[in-house]
């Protein structure tokens, strides 16, 4: 009894302590199984709020690009204007809401326009202007006011503003200041300068852009505008072309005059020269004639005489003349000395 008791007590303290170590071991996986819920609970809302930070910042980031500008506006009235690059913030919509406006250089033209001259005449001009939104608040909230940031419309109104602006600044300038064939007389820099100003002005007032440069495109005349311009070139060179006739006309009378003057003065110089050397001449043979004449007589009349047959008679000459009778005396008688003394004797019987 005893011994089957202590077996029984035994055996019963056996079977409790095995099922206190089975107790045991079955709170393990229960505890283990709460926190894995608790992890994936929380997880799911970490992921949660991971996802709405994320949007929320997503919502509230701004991205400001190189040439743009970021409008803030809150229930659509603009509050900030972003224009540096880079991250910014708002508040998310509907609270807040952006508008990106470009800033980046941009080009109209205006196509041909027909304006008149300050001298009355028709042109057909184009222009080009470059223009920009200006990096500046003001200005990009007046942009937004007045073409509601529509690129196109503030184009079209520039070309307006070039249309009204050619015609007054054109009125200011003739057709030769525009088109000339002496570069020096061209003033297409001077139209376009006064263009530029009067473009910016308005541009800038009414629209909020800056107009940076302005050029002229095509410069050409109508028909009509054409057939004058090639009329009165051709009226101006022809009177250019009267008055360099009239110039060579009158430069070559004053030529042909100064040698006329300069002829008449060396002919008479030279006759005055001639008669001075005929004077003179005459004076010398005359001294020579007198010298001669007072040596020797009779050889001087000789030799007047023969002169003076040399000059009578020629080749083909024929005289009838008295042989006794100056010049021909002297062929017959022969020099007064070198009479023979038959011959004297001849003369004296016919005396």
């Amino acid at each position: 009894m005893i011994f089957g008791h202590h077996h029984h007590g035994h055996h019963h303290g056996h079977h409790h302590h095995d099922h206190g170590d089975h107790s045991g071991h079955e709170s393990e996986p229960g505890q283990d199984r709460r926190q894995q819920g608790l992890l994936a609970r929380y997880g799911r809302f970490a992921v949660a709020f991971v996802i709405i930070a994320a949007a929320v910042a997503s919502a509230c980031a701004v991205l400001v690009r190189p040439g743009d500008a970021i409008v803030v506006t809150r229930f659509g009235d603009p509050i900030h204007v972003l224009t540096a690059p880079g991250v910014a913030w708002k508040l998310p919509a509907p609270f807040e809401s952006t508008i990106d406006v470009d800033l980046r250089l941009r080009t109209t033209s205006s196509g041909l326009q027909d304006v008149g001259t300050r001298d009355g005449l028709r042109i057909l001009v184009q222009a080009y202007v470059a223009w920009q939104v200006p990096a500046e608040p003001d200005h990009i909230r007046q942009f937004l006011r007045a073409v509601r940031n529509q690129s196109d419309v503030a184009a079209q109104q520039l070309r307006s503003f070039v249309g009204s602006s050619l015609e007054i600044t054109a009125a200011s300038l003739d057709l030769a200041d525009l088109i000339n064939t002496d570069p020096a007389k061209v003033q297409l820099a001077t139209l376009e300068s006064r263009l530029r100003e009067r473009l910016d002005e308005q541009a800038l007032k009414v629209y909020g852009v800056t107009v940076r440069q302005v050029g002229i495109e095509r410069l050409t005349l109508p028909t009509e505008t054409l057939n004058a311009t090639i009329a009165r070139m051709r009226a101006e060179r022809e009177t250019v072309a009267a008055e360099r006739q009239a110039e060579g006309r009158r430069a070559a009378a004053e030529i042909a005059s100064n040698a006329d003057r300069d002829t008449r003065i060396l002919r008479a110089k030279a006759k005055q020269d001639a008669s001075e050397l005929e004077a003179k001449s005459r004076l010398e043979a005359a001294d020579i004639y007198g010298r001669t004449y007072s040596s020797a007589p009779e050889l001087y009349n000789l030799l007047r005489s023969l002169d003076t047959l040399e000059t009578v008679v020629g080749d083909n000459t024929r005289l009838i003349l008295r042989t006794d009778a100056a010049p021909f005396k002297v062929l017959v008688d022969g020099p007064p000395n070198a009479a023979t003394p038959g011959a004297q004797q001849e003369q004296g019987s016919r005396q």
